[in-house]
């Protein structure tokens, strides 16, 4: 189950805390078969829904 937050925050990252960043990467990664590290974990990667968007399809890309 995802964390609750705010999806019309303009900083969605600092609505979450460290759970909250593991279980949204957990679920992408089941959910798109793509591997996503603590590393992945940045305010740029995870500050809007598109952004989310924009880390999900570039790692389908490399996964190419």
């Amino acid at each position: 189950m995802l964390p609750l937050m705010d999806l019309d925050s303009d900083f969605l990252f600092s609505e979450l805390d460290s759970l909250g960043v593991t279980t949204i990467l957990m679920t992408l990664s089941a959910e798109f078969g793509i591997e996503l590290e603590a590393k992945d974990a940045t305010p740029k990667n995870l500050r809007t829904l598109d952004s989310i968007v924009a880390m999900v399809e570039e790692k389908l890309r490399e996964k190419k």
